[in-house]
């Protein structure tokens, strides 16, 4: 398991989204604009609309930026413990703890992006080889860190 390429790939994604984002903004945005109408309070309620709309997406643009800045604090080194950047994979699963980001295909593997904030990612936190956790009335046991 390589989790600079793993780290990578979380940082490609995360650009793919904010570039996505930003594009919904500003056509959004845009679109507000071209939309000038005679038509009292049935326009101003669809511009409401579209600027609660474009503040949903700025909001998620936030979030996907913070995300992708918290990368940077990310230490790919081998763990012993583990924590923010570990790579642990129990006997339910692989889970990279990094940003909540969905699930990826990797070596054959199917790796689980997870934030540190995660109730899945707070009952690792700490844990070692071996040790074993209850999640949801799941127990699982953690067979490697990296």
């Amino acid at each position: 398991m390589n989790k600079s390429e793993i780290l990578k790939i979380i940082h490609d994604k995360l650009s793919e989204k904010i570039g996505h984002l930003e594009h919904l903004i500003a056509e959004t945005r845009a679109a507000n604009n071209e939309t000038k109408s005679s038509m009292g309070d049935k326009y101003e309620t669809s511009r409401e609309m579209v600027q609660q709309e474009i503040n949903n997406l700025q909001i998620q643009l936030n979030e996907n930026l913070r995300a992708k800045n918290s990368l940077k604090l990310i230490n790919t080194n081998l763990h012993q413990t583990v924590g923010l950047g570990s790579l642990v994979e129990t006997d339910k699963g692989m889970f990279y703890i990094a940003v909540s980001l969905g699930s990826l295909e990797t070596d054959h593997h199917k790796i689980f992006l997870i934030s540190p904030e995660s109730p899945l990612a707070q009952a690792m936190t700490g844990k070692v080889n071996k040790d074993v956790f209850v999640i949801n009335a799941v127990k699982q046991t953690i067979k490697n860190i990296w």
